[in-house]
């Protein structure tokens, strides 16, 4: 099989399992949707009211504070990193409670790092 037809195959079915969730899940004012997208380099996280459409919190791999800090670590400890800043800025605008939209990604590798560290951090979802 050609490799453009694969990944072409690949994204369709993220982008499949993405909606399929995003049907249920919405992110309120009361407890907003923390969303996880992952590049091949890079991951980011954000936390977004639906409900105004407003993003209230973000945090990224490639911000100058996380790049100096991250320096010679794999990327899944990057995405631990990426997790408790995620947290860390939900809790300064007093936000506890989170729904975790995985973006049609496996619950694997970077994504649970991301998530458990932001359990870790002081969010529940």
């Amino acid at each position: 099989m050609d490799l453009k037809i694969k990944l072409r195959k690949k994204s369709a079915r993220r982008s499949r399992r993405r909606a399929k969730v995003r049907r249920v899940i919405a992110g309120t004012g009361a407890r907003p949707r923390l969303t996880i997208y992952r590049s091949l380099s890079h991951i980011y996280a954000q936390i977004v009211d639906d409900a105004t459409g407003k993003t209230l919190a973000a945090a990224g791999s490639n911000g100058k504070d996380v790049l100096a800090q991250t320096k010679g670590m794999k990327k899944t400890e990057v995405s631990k990193v990426v997790g408790q800043l995620i947290a860390k800025q939900a809790l300064e605008h007093n936000i506890l409670n989170v729904v975790f939209d995985r973006n049609g990604y496996q619950y694997h590798g970077r994504v649970k790092a991301v998530a458990d560290a932001a359990r870790e951090a002081g969010l529940k979802f």
